[in-house]
């Protein structure tokens, strides 16, 4: 068996880690992979494709402001994509986060579909399902046919014109007819959006969590130099991760909640570690220790195990490295309901209250530091490592794809 992964990105970001691990994975069990992506920097390993120039990819982004489609363009990336399918020949080809202006979606599903190639669609965000937006919120148009967007320049990074509706109708065009056709959504949350979608309706669907290294990096992690470092002594600790910290009103990952927690937690023996912040010279309280960022993952499992609690502060999330990545490392996770992450959290581990109900979130923190600790870390992080394996990612991706080859 041969299988073929697409994505915008390859060993970095969240989704590039994911390909690589399955990638990896594959290889370990004997089986024949390619990786095809389309952003970043060129990787020299046998059986990986870049299939778009950085000048191709941005010049198309610019076409799609102007033209209000975003799914589309990218003729020569796209050509040279199904190129390659067609020289690689696949068993199966599977589709990850394919946006960023890499390829023309359209084109690509509609070539998969009429040649009748087995394909895995692995959801994680919400675009291929909305024809449109990568979070929806709370708009409910993509269950109709979209148009007169509310949130137009979120959606489509354009404000010149209004094809919300044309998008959608060819996402669906693309996705109507599509039998040898799986999907996996990260999440059960992601998963029922995906199901009452005229889009995506009449497919079968199938969670699969996302996986982390919790073999050799997320797992409990001394942490004694990160106390000794940042002068910490008998403080509670909470920890807030994130991919760039702000304080700005539309940060969807809500740094702001965080300043305003450390505000009213300021006459407690508590301190809140950032991690994810550009900017070292951000005006915060005093109780707050902006870390920046950190590309060292076992270092990162250090700080997850340094921490009582793992603060989660996201308007919208398809699913959670963070809470994965903490409770892995034996640390509980308390925040804002975002979707993805109480769907995917274990629920003996983790608390999540209405987003922006600050009193609420206080309140939690301070009963769960309060509470009587009837579990120790290794017991979180056993239960976790059972659900946030990159092992148990693969094996079970290994079975859709025997399921789906097996077909005639």
């Amino acid at each position: 068996m041969k299988v073929l992964q697409v994505n915008s990105v390859y060993k970095r970001g969240s989704t590039g880690k994911i390909v690589y691990d399955i990638h990896s994975f594959l290889q370990e069990k004997g089986i024949d992979s390619v990786v095809c992506y389309g952003r970043g920097q060129k990787e020299c390993d046998v059986n990986i494709y870049k299939t778009s120039s950085e000048i191709s990819a941005k010049f198309n982004a610019l076409r799609s402001r102007i033209t209000g489609l975003q799914f589309n363009g990218a003729w020569f990336a796209t050509y040279k994509l199904i190129k390659i399918i067609k020289k690689e020949q696949p068993d199966i080809v599977h589709l990850q986060c394919i946006n960023g202006y890499f390829v023309d979606i359209y084109k690509l599903l509609q070539f998969l579909k009429k040649n009748n190639v087995k394909t895995v669609l692995t959801l994680h965000a919400e675009f291929m399902h909305t024809g449109n937006c990568g979070h929806s919120f709370e708009c409910e148009k993509w269950k109709n046919g979209c148009g007169n967007c509310p949130q137009l320049w979120y959606a489509t990074k354009s404000y010149q014109f209004d094809r919300t509706k044309t998008a959608w109708e060819k996402m669906k065009e693309a996705f109507d007819g599509f039998t040898n056709l799986r999907i996996i959504s990260v999440s059960k949350w992601l998963e029922d959006r995906a199901k009452i979608s005229p889009i995506l309706n009449q497919h079968s669907f199938r969670v699969i969590y996302n996986g982390i290294d919790t073999a050799e990096t997320f797992k409990p992690t001394k942490y004694n130099n990160l106390k000794e470092k940042h002068g910490l002594e008998n403080e509670k600790i909470l920890l807030h991760v994130t991919a760039n910290f702000s304080l700005g009103e539309n940060d969807l990952k809500g740094g702001r909640y965080i300043a305003s927690l450390a505000e009213r937690l300021k006459d407690k023996n508590i301190k809140i570690v950032v991690i994810g912040s550009e900017d070292l010279s951000v005006q915060l309280p005093s109780n707050v220790i902006n870390v920046g960022r950190t590309i060292n993952q076992k270092e990162l499992a250090a700080y997850y195990s340094m921490a009582d609690l793992t603060l989660i502060t996201s308007k919208r999330e398809t699913f959670s490295m963070v809470c994965a990545e903490s409770l892995s490392c034996g640390t509980p996770v308390v925040g804002f309901k975002a979707g993805g992450p109480e769907s995917i959290a274990l629920n003996n581990f983790s608390k999540f209250v209405n987003y922006g109900d600050i009193d609420e979130l206080e309140n939690t923190v301070i009963n769960w530091l309060n509470k009587k600790i009837e579990y120790s870390s290794e017991d979180i992080a056993n239960s976790a490592q059972k659900e946030y394996s990159r092992e148990r990612m693969g094996l079970e991706y290994l079975n859709v794809y025997n399921q789906l080859n097996q077909i005639e």
